[in-house]
């Protein structure tokens, strides 16, 4: 299959590589060229611009850490006009639910496809081919790019047939996965206070009580901060701002994720906006007073 994919940033370039090794035609495309050249030692095709990599592709593949950044390429970048009717877009990114909504009305008009497929693991799952993949389009689209998921995916949900609903349950589990980290991250200060082994603790609930391999993993992280973050402060607080405006648009009530945005903020007020997003959470409950507390 031809396929183009644009973003090689710290999730694209693993699923990138992995499609390359599926034994497809691969063109890539990335702002900063250097981010491609280990997929052209692999074999990939490099594109000058991100229009001349979609132009005969018969599946594109978008990684974009942000609205903005989607918006900028797919849409002002051309993108969407340089694509060949009847091909596909898969949207990996997280992205919000108003704008993914959009892509697929864009999509429709110029007479192509759409799938979204956000992915949930960090990049050390995707480098393993294990992200868990929530995918939403119509049943033709899903049939031609589900077989590409296999490359990189242990599994896929499929959520619906409207293509936002994939972005609403990306939103909705990163939801979750904050709310993990915040209970940790005040777990462990409760553990420290009261003189227990902040890894004592992690493992002792982990096996009395959860049995989670996702506890284990970002307990890890929260207890020993990688070098380089993985996913940082500042996503954190993106995730949880779209999460909020879904939530609001639907009409749903989320007090857990107000405090959450609220914490992430002074998070970031206080300079750990590119931390880790666990540990730097879990640094910075260690360190503050949060509102409410001493009362």
């Amino acid at each position: 299959m031809r396929i183009a994919f644009l973003g090689l940033g710290k999730m694209g370039s693993p699923i990138a590589r992995h499609l390359l090794s599926g034994g497809h035609s691969l063109t890539v495309w990335n702002r900063t060229a250097a981010h491609a050249e280990p997929l052209a030692q692999a074999g990939a095709h490099v594109a000058a611009t991100s229009s001349e990599a979609v132009r005969d592709a018969e599946v594109v593949f978008s990684m974009f850490t942000d609205d903005a950044a989607v918006e900028s390429v797919l849409l002002k970048d051309g993108v969407l006009k340089s694509m060949p009717a009847g091909s596909t877009h898969v949207a990996l990114s997280t992205i919000s639910v108003k704008l993914s909504a959009h892509l697929a009305a864009e999509h429709h008009a110029a007479g192509q496809h759409y799938v979204a497929a956000p992915v949930f693991g960090r990049p050390n799952v995707a480098e393993d081919g294990k992200l868990w993949t929530v995918a939403a389009g119509a049943a033709d689209a899903l049939d031609k790019v589900q077989p590409l998921f296999d490359h990189y995916s242990r599994g896929v949900t499929i959520i619906s047939d409207q293509p936002q609903a994939a972005h609403a349950m990306k939103l909705g589990g990163n939801f979750l996965i904050t709310a993990m980290i915040a209970s940790l991250s005040e777990g462990l200060a409760y553990a420290e206070a009261t003189g227990i082994d902040p890894k004592v603790y992690m493992e002792t609930v982990n096996q009395a009580l959860f049995r989670s391999p996702f506890y284990e993993a970002y307990g890890k992280v929260m207890l020993t901060p990688p070098e380089k973050p993985e996913a940082t402060i500042a996503l954190g607080v993106k995730d949880m701002r779209l999460f909020r405006e879904a939530a609001a648009d639907a009409g749903a009530e989320t007090p857990l994720a107000n405090s959450f945005a609220a914490t992430l903020k002074a998070a970031v007020e206080s300079g750990l906006k590119e931390s880790d997003w666990a540990a730097g959470y879990y640094r910075f409950v260690q360190n503050t007073t949060l509102p409410g507390e001493g009362n």
